[in-house]
């Protein structure tokens, strides 16, 4: 929103209203030309955006004709009124003051300032205040809305209703400078406020929640309001199109002790797991079946490699993958999707909702992995009361085993297993709302002949309503060099 006539209460200078008197007022205009002229270029700037909001309005086909109308009607009628008052006062108004203080006489400047503040601060104020009365209404009307935008907009529109009428009260009520522009300072907060929460909606029309993926609701397991803080922040479609914009940071791990589990099941199983613009990796004859991992390892000191020796500062949490195997039909390349991931820090896991395109991160209560004296390993993942998958897995290394179907429909030994799934260093994610793919390129160079074959049990709830009753085909991999390079897009017509 505009509501460019605010300027009188950021700038000393301007009309009557601050601790300048008219002499200091006009000798400030008269001796910064330049710096008066340029202090209302982003007012005028915001202007336009205005009109640019009420275009916008106007052609989303979810919003109703009428109100999306009345916003652009009046819309112009406010930038009408206050525009040329504005350019009056960056270039007939500089004169004015110059005149003014060349001559000592400021009867016609004061005059001229008069007028153009009434023009600025209260006509056009006023009309942009109604104007946004009918942006709540576009969208209230969309259903793009909830309670409490309701109780915002008549706080915001309220109060800003009344400081711009302000100065068109009588002088013996007219509120003194001094409230208006304390008025003026929370209006402006309560309408980012507004702002913000009204985007939030309307992301939320392109990118609703999910039952897997980026869009899948985060709950962390710590609850109280900590927790709820966490959950706002981490489910704001706002925050993470804020996140878009940022370039994207190289990361690295030294992770050791990766535990692969795989489950081979009918394709058709996984179908609805599917990103738009993705397909499966299919196996087998027929392609009838496709394969779901999870591979849970140990951080060595995650963090961005531009901080070079000081990463050995970072924390080594626990991380869980859970992928399917995926390829995008329009460029024949092939990676790994992730239908959930999970890590156990809080500041990492944030991080990588906002920041990361690929990774739908949660956090669990606990995690532990262990490997015992005697070679087993022991795997535990604890979501408690949030959102993070489960999982429990007590392992022993084995020999090689022999591959049985449906397993041996799709491999030819285990050896080629592991040359299927293991040299996937390409994530891709989809964002339907742009159009585009996102690859994020890794570095993990495994050598297949350092996975070594696990036996045991292994037991998760979240597996089971993937796949079903599936037994996994596990491995272990001692030590990878994790490495994040580049984050790429695929566009689509």
């Amino acid at each position: 929103m505009c509501l460019s006539s605010r300027l009188w209460d950021l700038l000393p200078p301007v009309g009557g209203w601050g601790d300048l008197n008219a002499a200091d007022r006009a000798a400030y205009v008269a001796a910064h030309p330049w710096l008066w002229r340029l202090g209302w270029l982003p007012w005028q700037a915001t202007a336009l955006s205005d009109i640019l909001l009420a275009l916008a309005l106007l052609r989303t086909a979810w919003i109703a004709r009428l109100p999306a109308l009345l916003v652009l009607l009046l819309t112009l009628g406010a930038v009408l009124i206050e525009q040329p008052a504005e350019l009056a006062w960056t270039t007939q108004g500089v004169y004015l003051a110059q005149a003014a203080v060349q001559s000592g006489q400021l009867t016609e400047y004061l005059r001229f300032e008069a007028r153009v503040y009434l023009q600025v601060a209260a006509w056009a104020a006023l009309m942009y205040v109604i104007t946004a009365l009918g942006w709540s209404w576009c969208f209230a009307r969309a259903g793009t809305w909830h309670r409490g935008l309701t109780w915002l907009s008549g706080a915001a529109w309220s109060l800003l209703l009344a400081v711009s009428a302000g100065p068109l009260l009588p002088e013996g009520i007219r509120p003194p400078p001094g409230l208006i522009a304390a008025g003026n300072a929370l209006g402006f907060v309560l309408l980012l406020a507004w702002l913000c929460a009204v985007a939030e909606q309307v992301l939320r029309r392109s990118r609703p929640d999910s039952s897997h993926g980026r869009m899948a609701p985060w709950v962390h397991p710590r609850r109280g309001l900590w927790g709820q803080l966490l959950d706002l922040v981490a489910n704001s479609r706002l925050a993470r199109a804020w996140g878009e914009w940022l370039p994207p940071v190289a990361f690295a791990s030294d992770i050791t002790h990766v535990i692969y589990a795989n489950y081979l099941v009918e394709a058709e199983r996984l179908t609805p797991l599917l990103p738009w613009g993705l397909e499966l990796q299919r196996l087998g004859p027929g392609g009838q079946y496709a394969l779901l991992t999870h591979l849970t390892y140990r951080h060595g000191h995650f963090g961005p490699r531009l901080l070079g020796p000081l990463r050995r500062l970072l924390p080594s949490p626990l991380q869980s993958n859970w992928r399917i195997y995926v390829r995008d039909p329009h460029t024949n390349r092939s990676g790994i999707y992730f239908i959930t991931t999970a890590i156990s820090h809080t500041p990492h896991a944030l991080l990588a909702r906002l920041l990361s395109e690929g990774l739908p991160m949660h956090v669990p209560q606990a995690a532990r992995l262990t490997v015992q004296s005697d070679g087993s390993i022991q795997l535990r993942l604890d979501p408690g009361p949030g959102s993070a998958p489960d999982l429990s897995a007590c392992l022993a290394f084995a020999p090689p085993p022999e591959l049985s179907p449906p397993w041996s429909e799709c491999f030819a030994n285990f050896h080629a297993m592991l040359a299927y799934c293991v040299p996937q260093d390409r994530a891709i994610s989809a964002q339907p709302w742009y159009r585009r793919l996102t690859r994020q390129e890794i570095q993990l160079d495994i050598p297949l002949e350092a996975c070594q074959p696990l036996s045991g049990q292994v037991a998760s709830q979240a597996a089971q309503r993937l796949v079903g009753a599936v037994r996994p085909l596990c491995f272990h991999v001692a030590q990878v060099a994790f490495r994040f390079d580049q984050e790429a897009y695929d566009e689509r017509p």
